[in-house]
């Protein structure tokens, strides 16, 4: 499947032309000296259209108590697929980019959750690919969420896809 993605950037549309990690790692030494407690989430959604798929994934940090921010980025798949592999599409491209902030977040103690766009219910399709993301993401070393406590996922990347 051909991929167009695009750079990261902020909600206000601030794009970043530095790698991810030092944007993540920039603002968590700002925060912490603000005295602020982090957590971070990632999580991935998609949409299906008729002649692509567009997908986002959000890196969300939390100031416990004080609200938050987030950094995301799209993606424009060319190939529809079947909702089980979309689903474990979003979950894979979450993985990738909280493997790819972890040595960071734990150089400053911060806690990481990967979030899934998949509901716990058995009727709804999404659920086809609960226990194979579930699994990933565990072995992985990663806190799991889905459904409704996945708000990285449901809710952030929903809403920028």
């Amino acid at each position: 499947m051909k991929i167009v993605q695009q750079k990261w950037r902020n909600f206000s549309g601030k794009v970043f032309d530095q790698p991810i990690t030092k944007v993540i790692e920039d603002a968590i030494v700002k925060e912490q000296k603000n005295g602020h407690r982090l957590k971070v989430c990632v999580g991935s959604d998609s949409q299906a259209y008729k002649s692509h798929i567009e997908y986002a994934t959000v890196i969300v940090i939390l100031r416990e108590g004080k609200g938050g921010f987030m950094f995301m980025r799209n993606y424009k798949g060319t190939k529809h697929i079947r909702i089980k592999e979309r689903m474990l599409k979003e979950v894979t491209m979450s993985v990738e980019v909280a493997y790819s902030i972890c040595d960071i977040l734990d150089k400053y103690n911060v806690e990481l959750e990967v979030h899934a766009d998949i509901n716990t219910d058995p009727k709804f399709q999404s659920n086809v690919a609960l226990k194979d993301a579930m699994g990933y993401i565990l072995g992985m070393g990663f806190i799991f969420k889905a459904k409704p406590y996945a708000f990285a996922s449901s809710s952030c990347a929903d809403k920028v896809v």
